[in-house]
């Protein structure tokens, strides 16, 4: 079965946040993170079907749900997961907020390694909590944890570690090395682990991703896994990801922390997770070569010596391209790309020192990119 991935779709004159933002303007939006493609057939299909029910009340998670999402989770990561785990959510970053709400008292601290996607420092500043961020390191060609850095951070009033497995934005797809001295240092501090994975599927390199509540049943047992069709199938406004947390305390506590709050995941959601978790890895593979050319071509472009004075670390996973560009020593530098016809997202409210990095979501067609990219070797040109 053959996906088009390279038609355009015009979401110019739609709902689109991501297009809306620079509406009337000669500016290629590329910035939040979703993608320019149409779901898969099969989750459409689904949807349309759901629709021609007629009837869009209340909806509860049915059973096969819960099995297509354990079957997807021992077929993918070999993770045997119990159905009485799942808690559904409308949204991974309402999950975020609901474990910071859940761990610990006023001021107790949540660490986070940065730079990162914005809601993992302001989630828990949202709770009454402290948002301690500790700066990776750019080790040759990629971004690493600092260790020596977490244990110095550490205090007796941190609750919880933040982690973004795939990580957005720097692209890391870690080893098992890595996070299994990461799920040691918390379980040495007592930590919990929330572990957001919702860029799990999009591993472009030939890697398997592995998550990090499989790791010992030590961390299993103070883990919190956030995991959404909504990156990998392209329905982020549908509203609907999960938390898989396995101690039942724990798990308690987050619905508890979520009572009230917190609304049901969208009817729509549900149905288009279902879909994707049973039907949806043939488009999952087209989809991961398409983003692998489109990685290729950034990379290629950059060694190429046309960008001078931008680099990036390779992009393991995800599809954003987490640019540096330091060396040009702008001002105002997201503003400066936009005079010149591209939309990133500003570094800053990722952690990073302002001006100098962006972030390039390259979730779109072969053409837009290559124009992306011919505006970018402008801009940088103007800046020389």
């Amino acid at each position: 079965m053959s996906f088009d991935f390279d038609t355009p779709i015009d979401r110019a004159r739609s709902d689109s946040q991501k297009w809306q933002k620079y509406a009337g303007q000669d500016i290629l939006p590329l910035w939040v993170a979703d993608m320019d493609f149409a779901a898969p057939p099969a989750v459409l299909d689904a949807l349309q079907a759901r629709v021609a029910h007629g009837v869009l009340g209340y909806a509860k998670p049915l059973a096969s749900l819960a099995e297509a999402t354990v079957g997807y989770c021992a077929r993918r990561y070999g993770w045997s997961v119990d159905p009485s785990w799942l808690v559904w959510l409308p949204g991974l970053v309402t999950g975020l907020n609901v474990a910071a709400r859940a761990l610990g008292e006023d001021g107790d601290e949540i660490l986070c390694a940065t730079p990162v996607y914005p809601p993992f420092m302001s989630s828990p500043a949202n709770q009454r909590r402290r948002t301690v961020a500790v700066p990776m390191v750019r080790n040759g060609a990629r971004w690493e944890m600092d260790f020596a850095a977490l244990e110095r951070a550490v205090t007796p009033r941190s609750r919880a570690f933040f982690l973004c497995s795939p990580h957005n934005p720097v692209g890391r797809a870690f080893t098992r090395a890595e996070l299994a001295q990461l799920a040691a240092f918390c379980v040495r501090h007592h930590l919990t682990l929330v572990s957001d994975e919702i860029h799990c599927d999009l591993i472009l390199d030939d890697v398997a991703h592995l998550p990090t509540a499989t790791l010992s049943p030590e961390i299993a047992a103070r883990s919190i896994t956030l995991m959404a069709p909504s990156k990998t199938y392209n329905v982020p406004g549908l509203g609907t990801s999960l938390a898989i947390i396995p101690d039942a305390g724990l798990r308690a506590a987050f619905t508890r922390a979520a009572s009230g709050i917190v609304p049901d995941a969208n009817v729509l959601g549900l149905v288009a997770c279902e879909a994707a978790f049973r039907h949806g890895e043939p488009w999952r593979q087209a989809l991961l070569a398409y983003l692998r050319g489109n990685r290729d071509l950034i990379e290629q472009t950059v060694a190429s010596g046309k960008l001078p004075g931008v680099t990036l670390t390779h992009v393991e996973a995800t599809y954003l391209a987490w640019l540096d560009i330091s060396a040009l020593k702008l001002e105002r530098a997201h503003a400066f790309f936009e005079r010149h016809g591209l939309g990133f997202s500003d570094g800053a409210p990722f952690g990073a020192a302002p001006n100098t990095h962006v972030r390039l979501n390259f979730g779109c067609t072969r053409a837009t990119l290559t124009e992306a990219l011919a505006r970018l070797q402008r801009a940088v040109a103007a800046a020389h």
